[in-house]
This record gives C-alpha cells, sequence and structure tokens, in this order.
C-alpha cells in the first residue's frame, strides 16, 4: 500500500587588496567551522526525526531497486532512486515526512490520532523542490479511521496531489471538480483494495502552500468517506515516484492539529486521545558502564480509559536506546514517544501499563526530567 532546489549561492589598489584578504580570512573560517552531516537513509523503511517533532521516511515497498532519502534540518530530499514501475500501477514508495502515527512509528509530541470532531483546525505549510526527468506526483496523504489506531492500514486515505509528472493518475476514476482551501481540483475516487482514496488533483504545480488540512477532512466527511467521530492519524507530505526522482525534495514542512471542539460544544467522551488525562508515571533503571536498561509503568488516574496512548518525554543528553520491548519507541534519542502495540493500546481507568527499553549512554547517568501522556503532564512516582 501506499501506506512520505538547491539554493542559489559575485578592486583596486591597496583598499582593494585589504578586502581580497579579508574575503580569503573569511572564506578559511568558514570552511573550518564544522557542519552538521545530514542523515541518509537506504533501509527500506527507515526513519529519522527532523525539527525535532517530524519523521521523515524512506517507505519503499513496491520496487527493490534502491532508494535513499537525506533528511535536512527543515525536510529531506530523495538523494537516490533507482530503477522503474509501469505507470498504469502502484508507485514504487512514498518517502515522505509525517506528523501523527505511521505503521506504529509515531512523531514526537504528536496529539494524533485525535477525534475529528475535537479538531477545530489542523493547519499545515509546504515547499516542493521539483525535477523534470521523472515521473512522480507529489502528495499529502491524510489518514482517516474509525478507531485511534496507530499501525496498520487505515480506512480512508486523502490525497492532494500538488504535482503529477507524467501519464500517471490517481485510483478510481474523477467524479467531478471542487473547491477546497480557496483553489480548484479534479476530484478522483477509488479503492486499493485496502482502502478507500479520494483524491484532489491540483490542475497546474503548486511549488508552496499553507493551508487547514481539515478543509479536506470536511470535504471527505460531506462525501460520505469518512464520520465525525473518526480519527485523525496522520498528515504525511512527501512524492509517490513511477520513475527515476532522485533531487525531489520537500524544502520544509509544518503541521499542527489544534483540539479543543468545535463551536457545537466539546466532545462528550473523556477517553478520546487528546483529552486531558492523569497519570503516574514510574521509571526504573538498571544502568552500568556505557548501558543501562529501563522499565516504565504508566498507571491512568484518571476516570475514563485511554486509548492510542502516547507517552513522551526526552532523553538526557549522550543516551541512546537500541531496543524495546512491549511498546513503540522512536527515534533513538532526544525527545522520543513510546506508544502502546495491539495488545496494551488500551489503559483502563485505575490500571496501568508497562514497557521498557535498552540503551548506551556516555558519562553521568540521568533519567528523564518529565513525561507526558498524551500531551498531558504526568506524575512521577
Amino acid at each position: 500500500m501506499r501506506p512520505l532546489r538547491p539554493q542559489v549561492r559575485s578592486l583596486c589598489g591597496a583598499a582593494g587588496a585589504l578586502i581580497a584578504t579579508l574575503a580569503l580570512v573569511t572564506s578559511l573560517v568558514t570552511a573550518a567551522a564544522p557542519a552538521q552531516a545530514d542523515t541518509t537513509l537506504c533501509e527500506p523503511f527507515g526513519t529519522t526525526t527532523v525539527q525535532g517533532r517530524y519523521v521523515v521516511q524512506n517507505n519503499r515497498w513496491g520496487t527493490s531497486a534502491t532508494q535513499c532519502v537525506t533528511a535536512t534540518d527543515t525536510g529531506f530530499r530523495v538523494s537516490r532512486a533507482d530503477g522503474s514501475v509501469p505507470t498504469n500501477g502502484a508507485p514504487k514508495s512514498y518517502p515522505s515526512v509525517f506528523n501523527g502515527c505511521h505503521y506504529t512509528t509515531c512523531s514526537p509530541g504528536t496529539n494524533l490520532p485525535a477525534r475529528l470532531s475535537t479538531v477545530s483546525e489542523a493547519p499545515s505549510s509546504i515547499s516542493y523542490g521539483y525535477v523534470g526527468d521523472a515521473v512522480y506526483n507529489a502528495s499529502y496523504d491524510i489518514w482517516l479511521d474509525p478507531t485511534p489506531r496507530t499501525d496498520g492500514v487505515n480506512q480512508t486515505e486523502i490525497m492532494i496531489w500538488f504535482n503529477r509528472v507524467g501519464p500517471i493518475q490517481p485510483i478510481g476514476s474523477q467524479v467531478g471538480t471542487a473547491t477546497v482551501g480557496g483553489r480548484n481540483w479534479e476530484v478522483w475516487t477509488g479503492s486499493n483494495g485496502a482502502n478507500d482514496v479520494l483524491s484532489f488533483v491540483a490542475p497546474s504545480a503548486i511549488t508552496d502552500w499553507s493551508f487547514d488540512v481539515m478543509d479536506f477532512v470536511r470535504a471527505t466527511v460531506a462525501r460520505g468517506l469518512a464520520e465525525d467521530d473518526w480519527y485523525l492519524t496522520s498528515v504525511q507530505a512527501g512524492f509517490e515516484p513511477w520513475q527515476n526522482g532522485a533531487g525531489l525534495t520537500v524544502n520544509s514542512f509544518s503541521s499542527t492539529v489544534e483540539t479543543g471542539g468545535t463551536p457545537g460544544g466539546p466532545d462528550p467522551d473523556p477517553g478520546n486521545p487528546g483529552d486531558p488525562v492523569a497519570c503516574e508515571v514510574t521509571y526504573g533503571t538498571n544502568v552500568w558502564q556505557g548501558g543501562f536498561t529501563a522499565d516504565v509503568t504508566v498507571r491512568n488516574t484518571g476516570p475514563a480509559a485511554v486509548d492510542a496512548w502516547r507517552l513522551a518525554f526526552t532523553l538526557p543528553s549522550g543516551q541512546r536506546i537500541t531496543n524495546a520491548w512491549n511498546a513503540s519507541v522512536s527515534p533513538a534519542t532526544g525527545t522520543v514517544t513510546a506508544t502502546g502495540v495491539g495488545h496494551n493500546a488500551r489503559i483502563a481507568s485505575g490500571g496501568s501499563v508497562t514497557f521498557g527499553f535498552q540503551g548506551t549512554h556516555g558519562g553521568a547517568f540521568a533519567e528523564p526530567g518529565g513525561f507526558s501522556l498524551n500531551d498531558t503532564s504526568c506524575a512521577t512516582a
């Protein structure tokens, strides 16, 4: 399934010589300053974190040919894209950056999944860099499901095609046109066999845009492909390449989901993800030189169950997670988020879940300074 530009860089007598000398010194100082290395992912489903809050994923699933993405400070670029697939079928991959949860990987500190009826707005912005020697689309992938799932296939997929190059088309057939977010779009509907797909296709390329994702979600609800009590699970932006694709770039990406209810009132179910919860965390460790394990117990002290729980915390500098059990924990360093897996994705009122991980550390060992469960601070035991 489709489960996420180059920047342009131009004197006489004693005064000219002085200026030239200063320029040379400046050049030498600049060259000597260490640059932060970008992270390149070539594993089919490799991920990393950018901006401290979004996940970049290579997400190569439709070919065995090598694909690599290089994460930058604000986005990513496709640095290698070998091979091609027929243009009348599925694309090679969906290299992308996302906010939310995708196949058990959740972005740090996200408040997704969130019930649609509690989302007031979901502002997002994108800046794309395109190439001309490939067949691809540039698109958002927005996932909706009746349950607050953090893994597997969601029931409805919204695609926003900002650009398409080559003889490709969305899944299904065109059913008309629509104006959404102040722009005109072709509207396509269909199914890929695993989920429903509603696609909005721009008639000409869009390079940069800031908009509200909920405009497209509400249009999807109006067409009967989702309900207000469903959940928004992720907002993703990237490319679907069929042929080549090296050089395609997400220059920058942002996504925020504002919850707190609609003008009709707050969500009546206090157990929804994103609603306030009360919690207590016990963090037990076993430490040795250069390594440690942590056993974490999260207790729900609130009045309602917590579905699709997410525990966010920041690892002290020098610590890195190498493996985890009874939860999905990512990224490996910095601000990380632990999410429940299939058998423990719900914490009943008065109940608890326990998970653990192993890691490495350098220097003096320290514990995280605080924890938050679904965006609400927890007490520590």
